[in-house]
């Protein structure tokens, strides 16, 4: 096992030690560099010996003593990092399977990888670590993890992923609380599959391993219509939203009152389609799986709040009476969003701006995808073409990450072009729409 150096920081230990780019690392301290996890825990110890092998294919080991966590000065190829383990199971909600055919490939790759979930907070299941490989997350403190429960029951949790080694995860995880470790988890909820009686299990099973385990959150399962031949599933229905929610809301108290955090955090979208409000801020203790759409709303709120709050001190330090000049703005928005952005931009706009805010179908992956983040160009295109206004703003949530190109490929431009509206693209979601609204910019 060797990782190619791609480049040496001038001046750094490695540079002085004439470790060049181009040479492989090999091991650290006789320990093989299987990626740059290893290369982290191992280069930041104040005595090494590094082997590295020439382009000449010879090897020589050099030490070297220096003071504790000074980097070494190492650029690794990160390929060997980004590559993703592709995942084992079969998941019955697995959301890759319901994917329409023709798409971009990397919306088909499904990673498992724990690696990325260190580095980016995806979430692993487990099934794809061998016990050579966990011990290596025992070993190298690699914390906090995000870990995708569904189940604490061996013989429920291997029925929805389909892979016959998904019941040892309890086993691992009290291993991981007894290294130290720390990890958020999720359950990804099928209605008569792993709610009920078996949800409040695990939310038990997990909770007795806090502070181990930091965070529970329950995420609805995703449906598209491109089933067919898949494990027959079904969404929430308000009512049965209503009641989760307010049974976890009970929960989450007793909790609170019993461990100092509430511990389960329900996702956005049960709010949503139970139709009711999002919890305070405080509700979601600073917001530990953000990511995972546990508290977006309730944040997009604080922070549109706040901005409009220094937007209007701006404005009136610089008032010179002039107002601009009146826009019709249209703010499409995923329909289980529609509520609370249209309540935002009611209470942020300023009086001279006319907005509408609308629900953007999914026809692309059906009426029971709701999400802003699911929003195609195509669809977006329908929806505009019924519309008047001056200028569209849509969320950075509905582009490919560093990219402005929708699920369908459609890019921001094409669509503009489609359409002839112009096109704004929110970046940062409170502070730039709150912008975009009293700007026009």
């Amino acid at each position: 096992m060797a990782i190619t150096i791609l480049g040496v920081a001038h001046g750094s230990f490695a540079a002085r030690m004439g470790i060049q780019a181009g040479e492989t690392l090999v091991s650290l301290n006789g320990e093989p560099i299987l990626d740059e996890i290893d290369y982290q825990a191992l280069s930041i110890l104040p005595r090494l010996k590094i082997t590295v092998r020439g382009t000449d294919g010879t090897e020589r080991t050099l030490p070297l003593r220096k003071p504790a966590s000074a980097p070494l000065g190492l650029k690794l190829d990160e390929r060997a990092v980004l590559e993703p383990r592709v995942c084992k199971n079969h998941c019955i909600f697995c959301f890759v399977d319901q994917m329409p055919a023709g798409m971009r490939p990397s919306l088909y790759v499904k990673d498992d990888d724990w690696r990325l979930s260190l580095m980016m907070g995806n979430f692993v299941t487990l099934t794809n670590v061998d016990d050579t490989e966990f011990e290596r997350i025992l070993r190298r403190k690699a914390s906090p993890l995000y870990i995708s429960v569904q189940a604490t029951d061996p013989q429920v949790r291997i029925r929805m992923l389909r892979n016959p080694s998904a019941g040892n995860l309890m086993d691992r995880l009290r291993r991981m609380k007894d290294a130290g470790l720390r990890f958020h988890c999720q359950v990804v909820l099928c209605p008569g599959v792993n709610d009920g009686q078996v949800l409040y299990q695990s939310i038990t099973d997990l909770a007795a391993l806090y502070p181990a385990a930091q965070s529970l959150a329950i995420v609805p399962i995703g449906l598209t219509q491109f089933r067919e031949g898949l494990y027959p599933l079904r969404t929430f229905q308000k009512a049965e939203a209503r009641e989760l929610v307010r049974d976890l809301e009970l929960i989450a108290n007793h909790y609170q009152k019993t461990l100092g955090t509430r511990f389960v955090f329900p996702a956005d979208e049960l709010y949503s389609a139970a139709g009711l409000p999002m919890p305070s801020e405080e509700a979601y203790e600073g917001f530990p799986q953000i990511e995972n759409g546990i508290g977006m709303v309730r944040k997009l709120q604080n922070e549109c709040a706040e901005a409009l709050s220094r937007m209007r001190e701006a404005f009136s330090a610089a008032d010179d009476g002039r107002r601009p000049e009146r826009l019709k703005l249209l703010i499409p928005t995923g329909e289980s969003a529609f509520p609370y952005i249209r309540d935002i931009v009611r209470d942020a706009a300023p009086p001279w701006a006319e907005t509408e805010v609308f629900p953007v179908p999914n026809r692309f992956f059906g009426p029971t995808v709701t999400v802003t983040g699911l929003i195609v160009g195509r669809d977006l295109i329908d929806a505009l073409k019924r519309r008047t206004g001056d200028r569209v703003l849509i969320s950075c949530g509905m582009l490919r990450e560093n990219a402005d190109q929708f699920l369908d490929d459609w890019t921001v431009a094409g669509v503009s072009a489609e359409t002839g509206f112009p096109i704004r693209v929110v970046r940062q979601p409170g502070e730039d729409l709150v912008r975009a609204l009293w700007e026009h910019i």
